[in-house]
């Protein structure tokens, strides 16, 4: 393995794995989506894993060895098997994942590389997957106590979801990403109930004490709360064609411009042309080049009319 020799702009934590669908296997893993994307907007991105020592483990390692990932966060686990899903669909393209338990990204150990990585990166991002498992939650909660932006994307799958966790969790995050399931999830755990988007965001604000949220829409878009203020975009519209790892392209996107510190507009802009880019591929991780992608994002531009801001005067990054 080659080592990194520079400290990465984003580390991702969490689970790799084999995504084993009806037409053959896919890697995968919500953190290691979003890594992958970040590596192709040419972003320096550190994935923080670990994998068996078995074939599976050594495929992951030629994948992510030809996609010009780093694997130097991949940890050998020599008792523990290579993590994966077996994946089905629904009648409406959504995937159904069947999480196989008491796996290698199920003991990822704390190590000084990683803590000093994470100290010194811009943003540090991890699911609430990878704490199911007593060993990884204390290494994840190690690394977010030394990090200075955590970025929380939920990505609650039952029967994993443990409440105590997520929201302690949600009191260490500077920015978190829901989905609109999710997002009523997180109310009940606080015992609040439903009204409308809006109270019950910033409800949640004030709660976590949380400045930063993303409330992910499907067709009807996104929206970016950034303390007081909001910004909803609407989806691009294309032909869908798989749905698997659009929210994590979404926020690989979206990371892309907020640790450039770019404004709100150009950076929702960038997170759903991205996340409509890779929905109108094939798997999480298809492979395409930067190039790609700004050609697609060139012929795909937002509808500005359909933007929803509670800003005045505000440009649009153009």
């Amino acid at each position: 393995m080659r080592e990194i020799t520079s400290t990465p702009e984003i580390v991702c934590f969490g689970e790799i794995l084999w995504d084993i669908f009806p037409d053959g296997k896919r890697i995968g893993g919500a953190p290691f989506n979003v890594s992958y994307n970040l590596t192709k907007m040419g972003i320096d991105s550190h994935m923080i894993s670990r994998i068996g020592d078995d074939e599976l483990g050594k495929e992951l390692l030629e994948v992510t060895t030809s996609r010009k990932i780093n694997p130097t966060g991949l940890q050998l686990d020599n008792e523990n098997a290579t993590g994966t899903v077996i994946a089905t669909f629904d009648e409406d393209n959504d995937a159904i994942y069947d999480i196989v338990n008491n796996v290698a990204w199920d003991n990822i150990q704390l190590t000084e590389k990683d803590l000093n990585f994470v100290k010194e990166a811009k943003a540090f991002v991890f699911g609430s997957l990878a704490t199911r498992n007593k060993v990884s939650r204390e290494t994840l909660f190690s690394l977010m106590e030394n990090a200075t932006f955590n970025v929380f994307d939920i990505n609650l799958r039952p029967p994993f979801i443990d409440q105590k966790v997520i929201k302690e969790i949600l009191h260490h995050t500077h920015l978190a990403k829901f989905n609109k399931a999710e997002l009523r999830m997180v109310l009940e755990f606080i015992d609040k109930e439903y009204t409308n988007e809006a109270d019950s965001i910033k409800y949640v604000q004030d709660y976590f004490k949380l400045d930063e949220i993303i409330v992910s829409k499907g067709s009807k878009g996104a929206i970016y709360y950034k303390k007081d203020e909001h910004y909803q975009f609407p989806a691009v519209e294309i032909t869908i064609n798989d749905t698997v790892g659009s929210g994590d392209s979404f926020l690989a996107g979206f990371l892309t411009k907020r640790i450039n510190n770019k404004n709100p507009f150009e950076t929702m802009e960038y997170a759903t042309a991205l996340g409509a880019f890779i929905t109108s591929n094939k798997g999480a991780c298809p492979e395409y080049s930067l190039e790609e992608f700004e050609l697609f994002k060139e012929k795909h531009p937002t509808n500005y009319n359909n933007v929803i801001t509670n800003m005045k005067n505000m440009p649009h990054g153009k």
